[in-house]
């Protein structure tokens, strides 16, 4: 395949994965409290990763080990169990929608604090987005009483761990291979998910039927949407370019979307609007 086409496949086979890790978190905590998920879903990526990426642990500078813990615990281990408590509370559909907001709190973050330039559209992209992001939660609480829009600020604080994490590998971590990064990243979260997993009573129920069928959404979540996933991603960031690879942000929502479709959730018009401007800010706030 060339180079082209690789590109465009790798961006659509992303976007359908990180699309369902949503739906996949959902279908989890139906047998699974968000503390179980977010452990199991971290164990099974690490020895995933540490299978395949075990070697490259040694291409890591004694000094860079502190970044990488950093970017475990922005990058994964604090979003982790933040999503799955949040969506006991609100749709997989309006967490993905939150979750596009992440290249934008990247600008954000490294403006205030990393102080990398911006330019005047990107601040447009700011305010637009957070416009979007304001009619999209309380349109949301107004029309569905039973859920807790307030629990969208545990995504909100996601996607902020998530710009960090991605400051911190720009500034820090931009001269060792991805590889070793990720399979360090899990190597440091290994041992604190499976405390925090011993702690819960999952081995007193992990015979039951239900959680049997839980542990397999979440072994797809863990290996596939988020270890294969993280080797396709950077792949593709090797064979095109950063911006065209983080593109793959606009696509995610509309594949979350139509699962959540199918599992019979539903936006309202005015939250589709919202989710729209949203994606209007990520656009114009990640333009150069």
């Amino acid at each position: 395949m060339k180079s082209q086409q690789l590109k465009w496949a790798l961006l659509i086979v992303l976007a359908l994965i990180w699309g369902s890790s949503f739906i996949l978190i959902k279908k989890g905590l139906v047998a699974l409290n968000p503390f179980q998920l977010g452990s199991l879903r971290i164990i099974f990526c690490s020895l995933f990763l540490l299978i395949i990426g075990f070697k490259s642990l040694t291409a890591i500078p004694q000094g860079k080990w502190k970044y990488i813990a950093l970017t475990s615990l922005f990058g994964t281990f604090i979003p982790a169990y933040l999503f799955a408590i949040a969506q006991t509370q609100i749709t997989s559909s309006v967490s993905s929608i939150l979750n596009s907001l992440t290249p934008l709190n990247t600008l954000i973050l490294g403006a205030l604090v990393f102080g990398l330039d911006f330019k005047r559209t990107q601040i447009f992209g700011i305010i637009i987005g957070l416009i979007g992001t304001i009619l999209l939660i309380f349109n949301g609480a107004i029309n569905n009483p039973n859920q807790n829009y307030y629990y969208t600020i545990l995504i909100l604080i996601a996607s902020v761990c998530y710009a960090m994490n991605v400051n911190f590998i720009k500034k820090y971590l931009s001269d060792v291979k991805p590889v070793a990064i990720t399979t360090g990243n899990f190597l440091v979260m290994l041992f604190p998910a499976l405390l925090i997993l011993s702690f819960t009573n999952f081995f007193s129920i992990m015979q039951v039927e239900k959680v049997s069928h839980a542990l397999l959404f979440i072994a797809v979540l863990g290996i596939v949407g988020t270890g294969i996933a993280n080797i396709l991603f950077y792949k593709l960031i090797q064979i095109s370019s950063p911006v065209f690879a983080t593109s793959v942000t606009y696509l995610i929502p509309v594949v979350a979307f139509f699962w959540g479709l199918l599992d019979s959730e539903m936006l309202t018009p005015i939250q589709f609007l919202g989710a729209f401007i949203i994606l209007i800010g990520v656009y114009l706030s990640s333009k150069k």
